[in-house]
């Protein structure tokens, strides 16, 4: 019996010697593509995971609204159902202060029909764009290129582009950005989720 009790000792020993020279002793070339690899996969699984995380460091962009008061219209139908609604509408007063989300830079001013005076913003993360759209018109001095903080003023509420007269509210959008996507690309995803901390209504 004490022969066994060491021989499986021994064994246990010099397999645990074995298993500390190799992920203790081994060369940073042996291991480096092996973390290479896990750490691409899960880079990869993060943006369709961030949205808990992002919900905690995102800005409510209107001034005084509070996430609780938020309300997911993602994917409610415009123009007769011809189409479903790819962002959060938040509604305030006019004029209400339009707020950037998160850190990053002005992308683009742009005016077009449905969304009226708008206003993108690559994060300081650049795998995402932030959409303001129906804007009253622009904080003074904002130009394409400038840096903007979070919290700070970049616009304000108006009825802009196919908003309606009088419906005041700020269309707040979020596309997911592949390397070298422009501000006009990214895949839409549902803000709601990532502004209010919870999971979508539907």
């Amino acid at each position: 019996m004490p022969r066994l009790f060491w021989a499986i000792l021994a064994l246990i020993v010099l397999v645990a010697a074995a298993f500390v020279a190799t992920t203790r002793f081994g060369t940073a070339e042996e291991g480096a593509p092996v973390v290479r690899t896990l750490t691409t996969k899960i880079e990869r699984l993060l943006p369709r995971r961030q949205g808990a995380a992002n919900g905690g460091s995102w800005r409510i962009p209107v001034a005084g609204v509070r996430r609780a008061a938020l309300y997911d219209s993602w994917g409610d139908a415009r123009e007769g159902g011809a189409r479903g609604h790819h962002g959060l509408d938040i509604p305030a007063a006019s004029g209400t202060p339009v707020l950037a989300a998160a850190d990053g830079r002005v992308e683009k001013l742009f005016q077009s029909t449905r969304g009226g005076t708008t206003i993108y913003v690559r994060t300081a993360d650049p795998r995402w764009v932030h959409y303001y759209a129906h804007l009253a018109g622009y904080a003074p001095g904002l130009a394409e290129g400038q840096a903007v903080r979070a919290g700070q003023t970049i616009g304000f509420v108006g009825d802009t582009g196919d908003a309606g007269a009088g419906n005041y509210h700020l269309h707040f959008g979020v596309q997911r950005m592949a390397p070298g996507e422009g501000w006009w690309q990214g895949q839409d995803v549902d803000p709601y989720p990532m502004l209010a901390g919870k999971a979508a209504a539907r």
